[in-house]
């Protein structure tokens, strides 16, 4: 094991130094599958990147544990932002409010769920441009979707195009021309899509972890809307899942 690590140790600092050359990306790393697939899409596109995740109070706060794991696996630099949206609550990701189970198709694809976390992807977004302006990037790499995206308003193409305006008018790089962009690669594919594109491209999709409810061993619920996202995504992309779910 210890050998192992050596090894493990030694190949990111090659990457690491081969990535001197290449331009920089400041990649948004939850340690699901979405941004586990953007973050093998910025590297194959030539990007440095330097991921990006977040310890906000998050009840499911095992997926960095994940994010923590992919990034070592990518041979990545990995910063973890900490910050308390307990404060606020208001979602059921952040205060004392069942994570609903269980859902139909139809209740999934309407209307707002109270999994959303008020303004996440706009913070997250936000603490992303300012690392990006401090390592000397204009690239962000986000994993939302607009397709299976359980109807949060922060992950739709709207939202996207609104925050690189944002970005392009509220920081150095916009204002002396650079500019900033937005990468949104997965933003209208399926799950399906994503499982496959991921898989084509070598991610481990055994190191992610996507439950928003999961139980006091580890293991996903299997029933959250996330779970069965996932669950569905596998499936339809004729992948086996590596999932280890509490209940069948």
């Amino acid at each position: 094991m210890y050998a192992q690590q050596i090894l493990i140790g030694a190949q990111a600092r090659i990457s690491m130094a081969g990535d001197q050359t290449k331009p920089k990306a400041v990649v948004l790393l939850s340690g699901g599958l979405d941004s586990a697939t953007v973050l093998a899409i910025a590297r194959r596109d030539g990007f440095a990147a330097h991921a990006l995740s977040f310890d906000y109070g998050q009840r499911h706060r095992i997926e960095l544990r994940a994010a923590k794991q992919l990034a070592a696996a990518f041979g990545v630099e990995h910063s973890v932002m900490c910050f308390d949206l307990r404060q606020f609550g208001g979602s059921a990701l952040t205060g004392d409010i069942d994570v609903p189970k269980d859902r139909p198709d139809s209740q999934m694809s309407h209307g707002i769920p109270i999994t959303y976390v008020p303004a996440r992807n706009t913070i997250f977004l936000s603490f992303a441009l300012g690392l990006a302006e401090v390592i000397g990037s204009t690239d962000i790499f986000v994993g939302v979707n607009a397709l299976d995206y359980s109807g949060y308003p922060d992950c739709r193409p709207e939202f996207i195009a609104a925050f690189q305006k944002l970005a392009n008018v509220a920081t150095k790089a916009g204002v002396e021309g650079q500019g900033v962009t937005i990468h949104a690669p997965l933003i209208e594919m399926s799950k399906a899509q994503i499982i496959a594109a991921g898989s084509a491209l070598g991610v481990d999709y055994s190191l992610t972890f996507s439950c928003y409810d999961p139980s006091p061993d580890g293991s996903a619920c299997g029933r959250c809307d996330s779970c069965q996202l996932r669950r569905k995504g596998f499936a339809e992309a004729g992948i086996p899942d590596p999932t280890i779910y509490s209940e069948p």
